[in-house]
């Protein structure tokens, strides 16, 4: 099988600029794996890397879809399993970057995932409940799902309810496509929180809030801005006035930014095949040691 080289990460962990000058290292290119950049306008929310931040390394998945569309797993992983074939097939080597548990585990444990025609009825009346009576109908006709999908995501939900309805609900059988090396980035949580309130305050300032607005202005909807989660999910409960003030919509995300950094460290801890580095010694030296291992034939 093909190599493939995967770095996972929670928020503000820093795995963006690591694969990237680990990429320029290795002649690599970089397959993101984040469920929000493939979103063209969601940059400063999603964290995702500029032009100048890519030093020349050739990114994939980025900007792939438009606001208000409708991007599945399934999407995600046809488009992965593309890019990286297409890589490999131009001589170069394959770097997996993102902090999408549910993306990464598609491509490295390779997901077998059914091609099922949608039933269009059947979504919009799933899609009209809320998100507690969604969860209700998991623990009543798959009770399985309620440890395998993220329950405050709505979307994810959603498909589960769908595929339990229609009675697709057996476990899959998984046949990875590449040989992986998995090189796992964080701090310690006191670092990390830092970390997230830095990058936070410097989004802002950015412009964060803005780009909200813009994409409102542009015909992104509610629902769709609501449905991607905390940063887009509480600026625009800011926007409508549902915090009393910016330090309670600031406190709030903030604190909901750390939520996710913890169940991101979670799903990755489940991961046994992951390989820890520790950020604040040399991480470059740390991961390409475990790439020179990895690929024993490096010139």
């Amino acid at each position: 099988m093909n190599k493939l080289v995967v770095i996972a990460g929670t928020n503000a962990s820093g795995k963006s600029g690591l694969g990237i000058e680990l990429a320029k290292k290795y002649g690599a290119e970089i397959v993101s794996a984040d469920s929000r950049q493939v979103f063209e306008g969601l940059d400063l929310g999603s964290g995702k890397v500029t032009v100048e931040e890519m030093q020349g390394v050739p990114h994939h998945l980025i900007d792939v879809a438009k606001p208000n569309d409708f991007f599945s797993l399934t999407d995600f992983q046809d488009l992965a399993y593309e890019s990286i074939d297409a890589i490999h097939s131009r001589g170069n080597k394959a770097f997996l970057v993102g902090g999408t548990g549910l993306y990464v585990n598609s491509i490295v444990d390779g997901y077998n995932i059914k091609k099922e025609l949608v039933d269009i009825k059947l979504r919009e009346e799933v899609a009209s409940k809320s998100l507690e009576e969604l969860i209700s109908i998991l623990e009543e006709k798959y009770p399985e799902a309620l440890t395998k999908v993220d329950l405050k995501n709505k979307r994810r939900v959603e498909r589960a309810v769908e595929r339990a309805l229609q009675g697709n609900t057996e476990d899959r059988v998984n046949t990875p496509r590449y040989e992986t090396l998995v090189i796992g980035v964080t701090w310690p949580r006191e670092v990390l929180y830092r970390r997230i309130e830095e990058r936070l305050d410097r989004r802002l300032k950015q412009g964060m809030l803005e780009e909200v607005i813009r994409l409102r202005e542009q015909g992104a909807t509610d629902e769709f801005l609501f449905g991607l989660g905390l940063e887009y999910r509480y600026i625009l409960m800011y926007l409508r006035g549902e915090f009393d003030s910016f330090e309670a919509f600031y406190n709030k995300l903030f604190m909901e930014i750390r939520h996710l950094a913890k169940e991101q460290m979670t799903w990755f801890r489940k991961r046994k095949d992951i390989h820890w580095i520790d950020m604040a010694k040399n991480p470059i030296e740390e991961a390409s040691a475990l790439i020179d291992k990895f690929y024993v034939n490096l010139q």
